[in-house]
């Protein structure tokens, strides 16, 4: 079983379509049977112990003490699958409407020893949201029983218990939650957390404070300055990021840590490979078929998604061999297949052109 699963996941790098039972079967000229394929979707339980099995190796050869751990969630679409408690409606901020997807909040690890940094998954939580009957319209709905900052801390605890070097925690405003803030403080690690505009604060004594919104506070623009806020009892260094948008717009980004000798360009720099994490969704689910299988249980959709995670890892570790990111890999994969498919043509056509002659001298 463990075989055919190795099996899988190469064939989610290589895949261009739907990533099928059916299609492995056929690639592998029906040595592996569509139903063996099937069975260890059906029958195989991953969970984040089994990631981080699969993910220890590299992890422990390229992990530094100023390593990141980032945190950001992403919806797979899926808007041609059975609804269940894991394939449901999410709001996307990106669109700024609801999507039917699995919405997937993933620990990642953001940390360089040699030239190339390592990229990699740590833990993952698919948010499960279950049918709820509210009491008062009497109409069922579905909501999760635990929330993403939750979800988060317990990451973070799987971080330490599995002795992972890092330093930082990175998110963007929705995971800077007090709590949050106390938790990783506590744990004697640092934090950089985007913050929203109307988050309370002030620059004076917190007990006589003026309390206002950081965006009406006097800050000088990329300059770190120490600030309270009003729901975290530590001192709080804000930093209000000036920067220009492609459009040569101007956009205001205030970041936060508990670490209060960061200078700007700390600032800039570490929160910059928050960055990372929006190029592994892109990777996930472009490169190894994250969005592309037509499983309809939530056990075997639970299974592809970890498949998809190993494979993605493969990827990760085949960068550092041949220097190429994970689309430069995979384009050298259908270059060669298509390679191969136009000399498979060419003898079409010679065999074609032979039939055709011998018609005409019949």
């Amino acid at each position: 079983m463990n075989n055919i699963f190795d099996l899988y996941t190469d064939y989610l790098q290589i895949s261009l379509g739907l990533a099928t039972a059916t299609g492995l079967s056929r690639l592998m000229d029906n040595s592996v049977s569509h139903d063996q394929v099937t069975r260890m979707l059906s029958n195989t339980e991953f969970d984040n112990k089994e990631l981080w099995i699969n993910v220890k190796a590299i992890v422990r050869q390229h992990e530094t003490d100023d390593a990141c751990l980032i945190f950001d969630d992403s919806i797979a679409h899926k808007p041609y699958t059975d609804e269940n408690e894991i394939i449901c409606w999410h709001y996307d901020h990106c669109s700024g409407t609801s999507v039917k997807g699995m919405n997937i909040l993933t620990m990642f690890y953001h940390t360089q020893k040699y030239e190339q940094a390592l990229k990699v998954p740590l833990a993952i939580e698919i948010v499960h949201k279950y049918l709820m009957c509210d009491l008062n319209t009497k109409k069922e709905h579905r909501k999760s029983t635990v929330n993403k900052n939750e979800l988060l801390r317990k990451q973070i605890k799987i971080a330490l218990k599995n002795q992972v070097k890092f330093s930082f925690v990175l998110a963007d405003s929705w995971y800077s939650s007090a709590e949050n803030m106390r938790f990783i403080h506590d744990k004697k690690k640092y934090f950089i957390f985007d913050l929203k505009s109307n988050r309370k604060a002030t620059l004076g004594d917190r007990n006589k404070p003026n309390w206002t919104n950081v965006s009406l506070l006097e800050l000088q623009a990329n300059t770190p300055t120490l600030v309270w806020l009003k729901d975290v009892e530590l001192p709080i260094l804000l930093f209000k990021q000036v920067f220009t948008n492609k459009d040569n717009s101007t956009g205001v980004r205030y970041l936060v840590s508990n670490k209060l000798d960061l200078t700007s360009n700390d600032f800039i720099s570490i929160y910059h490979k928050r960055w990372s994490v929006e190029e592994y969704h892109k990777s996930f689910k472009q490169n190894v078929c994250m969005e592309k299988s037509p499983t309809r249980t939530v056990k075997t959709q639970k299974t592809h998604v970890f498949a998809s995670l190993v494979a993605y890892i493969k990827l990760e570790r085949y960068k550092f061999s041949t220097g190429l990111n994970h689309f430069a890999q995979k384009g050298k994969l259908f270059l060669n297949a298509t390679k191969l498919a136009f000399q498979d043509l060419q003898k079409l056509k010679a065999e074609n052109e032979a039939y055709e002659k011998s018609l005409a001298s019949a």
